[in-house]
């Protein structure tokens, strides 16, 4: 400890970082049984992504996250890029963080903080994918902190990503909530794309005086971190929480801190990649780009039978809600006249294809 804080004190606040990742089983359902068998089946259905997050100690700088799935381009982004959706994107067979892929991110680190003309400290654990060895590194200097020590004195791990996944679980239960009144089958499905939206969203939701004090309990620093107290905005996400899993059907239901910290997730966290499994993963990475493990929602797209309903109860919705709001209701009736008309053609069409010759 003693080494930690001397290396500490040649860096402002500002300049020390820390960088950690954690797993999300991010369909997990908040009841024991269901998600025991979520968990067992998850590298099948690959329901599970690595996220990779970093922040200074004065609070001032998050960055970006990134997200590590199983296939490069999941269905759900519609053949688009991760990049091109606004995500820091990448993927394995696993959805493990790799060498490789920290090399990467620890080299634009790196760019980031030269065109700042910035010299900063990363503090990272000792975990096996964390190689940093002969990387051309100018203006980034990595610190290891010593084995078996992280989960004390690393900041991510002292209550930043904890406060991530409370915020992504409110997403999760709430669509949960919803899907519930909805009658529909699962009520925790739900595609990668959205869970990424959740996760960037919570992310950005962390308040700069929770990351601030997460920093300052590590007891790493002789000078402090601004004292900001977050307890309660803390504990009222957990009441939240409480309050959801209380509306959801459930027959086993767990606790909010067995929610938050699945003992699964930090299994699979610091899961060692073995010189077999690494083949694997640089084998396999051609076959995930268009493809994607994940189950699709179950709803088909809407009929248009079913569009001209939705259009015409929220015509009969405005009429009773405010009838004099002609250009809200031009313009409803104006999409219902395109979509019938965009089916006369489509049948005009068919019977014409289909004719017996």
């Amino acid at each position: 400890m003693p080494t930690i804080k001397e290396k500490l004190q040649s860096y402002s606040l500002q300049d020390i970082y820390n960088m950690d990742e954690t797993e999300l089983f991010y369909r997990m359902a908040p009841d024991r049984t269901i998600a025991r068998r979520q968990i067992e089946g998850s590298k099948k259905d690959k329901t599970r992504l690595t996220f990779v997050f970093a922040a200074n100690a004065d609070e001032s700088h998050k960055m970006e996250p990134l997200i590590i799935g199983h296939a490069q381009r999941p269905c759900a982004f519609n053949r688009k890029s991760g990049e091109q959706l606004g995500f820091y994107y990448r993927s394995n067979a696993k959805a493990w963080m790799t060498g490789l892929i920290f090399r990467e991110w620890l080299q634009k680190m790196d760019q980031q903080m030269q065109d700042a003309n910035r010299k900063v400290l990363l503090l990272l654990d000792n975990a096996p994918s964390l190689v940093v060895r002969d990387l051309p590194l100018t203006n980034v200097q990595v610190f290891l902190f010593p084995a078996n020590t992280t989960s004390k004195i690393q900041p991510m791990d002292a209550g930043i990503i904890a406060a991530f996944k409370r915020r992504y679980r409110r997403f999760q239960l709430q669509d949960a909530i919803d899907r519930d009144e909805q009658q529909k089958v699962d009520i925790y499905k739900v595609d990668q794309l959205i869970v990424m939206k959740w996760a960037k969203a919570a992310w950005n939701d962390i308040s700069s005086k929770t990351i601030a004090n997460c920093f300052k309990h590590t007891g790493l620093f002789e000078r402090e971190t601004q004292k900001n107290e977050v307890g309660s905005e803390e504990q009222d996400i957990e009441n939240e929480l409480k309050d959801a899993i209380n509306q959801l059907p459930i027959s086993r239901p767990m606790s909010v801190h067995e929610l938050i910290n699945p003992e699964e997730e930090q299994q699979v966290a610091h899961e060692e990649i073995s010189d077999e499994d690494l083949i694997k993963l640089s084998s396999s990475q051609d076959q995930e780009k268009e493809e994607d493990g994940e189950v699709m929602d179950e709803n088909p797209p809407m009929s248009t039978k079913e569009k001209l309903n939705v259009l015409h109860s929220n015509i009969l919705f405005l009429d009773l809600l405010n009838p004099n709001h002609v250009i809200a209701h031009k313009v409803l009736r104006n999409i219902q006249f395109e979509i019938q008309t965009i089916e006369k053609k489509q049948t005009t069409l068919d019977r014409y294809f289909c004719k017996e010759y």
